[in-house]
């Protein structure tokens, strides 16, 4: 890391991912100068924390981006999209946590450990930060893409409710405190009970039967690794979990690759943290391996019955750590590497 230090802004800072942004910085011991923790009007004077700092939230439609050399945002698409161009004309580099420039050409999308070099291809400023299911998937599935191809890919995830905002954790402990208690319980925030329940559908329905969720994953997908030949068929599911998002992944590669071999790729891949013993508990879940840590965790590698060249895969990380907030610093420091 370099010795200079930056100038740096948290768009969005008392948001769940903000938060978490704010923290991963001071962990990280990223090089900081000065830095500015911006919300909405109503969120202004608050305080947050970094660090061993307590930092008074400013006012983003009235701040000046004047100076600021990298700046992550996690306020929300219509947020970024108004804000973000002000700011890289400013100067500043943008990573943004929406999916307001995942999908325009001239903007790069970005998983440290996948793509680092597309860092660089910023023509706009702009660096996008993927969804966080594909960016678990994905830390995950580079390594074997480049060891031997992936034709398909077949994913279910079963995504926390902290990947819909803190108002659905809320949802999730009302329902539970009420079912507990025998107590009546209305949906709000969800379309049906999310307490003790699955709910298949996340994101708005698209013309295709698809949702916008399961269709990011194919989108990004391709993007990310650079191949619009593979195929992606998702469903996407929120289920009754606070944090961490869970993945059954089957693949299909275009040269046969042994459960042995796949298991020793992601050994080495960075980012990645192999749990796959054959035994109870000997596998990764949500709640005892990924909420709060860092890494994308891979459990139940195992070769397809129904396909000479299938893998199978069960990937599970922290959606608001890995799938948002780490990343983002990830590629500021990428980009901090590159300037020094």
């Amino acid at each position: 890391m370099s010795s200079k230090t930056y100038t740096v802004a948290v768009v969005g800072a008392t948001g769940a991912v903000g938060e978490a942004m704010l923290s991963i910085l001071a962990e990280r011991k990223f090089p900081v100068g000065t830095l500015h923790a911006l919300a909405s009007e109503r969120s202004a004077g608050e305080k947050v924390a970094f660090g061993n700092q307590k930092l008074v939230v400013q006012d983003l439609a009235t701040f000046d981006p004047a100076g600021v050399d990298i700046a992550l945002f996690s306020a929300g698409g219509s947020v970024s999209k108004e804000y973000a161009p002000r700011f890289a004309a400013a100067g500043a580099v943008v990573i943004d946590n929406s999916s307001a420039f995942r999908y325009d050409d001239d903007v790069p999308l970005v998983v440290a450990e996948v793509n680092p070099e597309q860092v660089a291809n910023r023509p706009r400023g702009i660096i996008a930060n993927p969804n966080c299911s594909t960016m678990q998937m994905l830390v995950a599935l580079a390594p074997i893409h480049r060891a031997a191809g992936i034709e398909r890919i077949n994913v279910a995830t079963y995504q926390s409710v902290s990947g819909a905002g803190r108002t659905a954790m809320e949802e999730l402990g009302r329902q539970t405190a009420a079912m507990l208690n025998f107590q009546p319980h209305e949906p709000a925030k969800f379309p049906v009970q999310i307490a003790f329940n699955l709910i298949p559908q996340i994101d708005e329905f698209m013309d295709n039967g698809y949702t916008r969720e399961e269709m990011k994953l194919v989108w990004e997908t391709r993007k990310i690794l650079g191949d619009d030949a593979i195929q992606v068929n998702p469903t996407a599911v929120r289920v009754p979990v606070f944090f961490g998002h869970s993945e059954a992944v089957h693949l299909e590669t275009r040269r046969k690759l042994s459960a042995g071999e796949a298991r020793e790729l992601l050994e080495a891949a960075p980012g990645v943290e192999v749990v796959d013993e054959r035994e109870p508990g000997g596998y990764p879940t949500p709640v005892t391996h990924a909420a709060g840590a860092d890494p994308v965790y891979v459990g139940r590698i195992r070769e397809d019955l129904s396909h000479p060249r299938g893998l199978d895969l069960w990937i599970v990380a922290d959606n608001i750590r890995k799938g948002a907030a780490l990343n983002a610093v990830q590629v500021a420091e990428l980009v901090v590497k590159a300037r020094s």
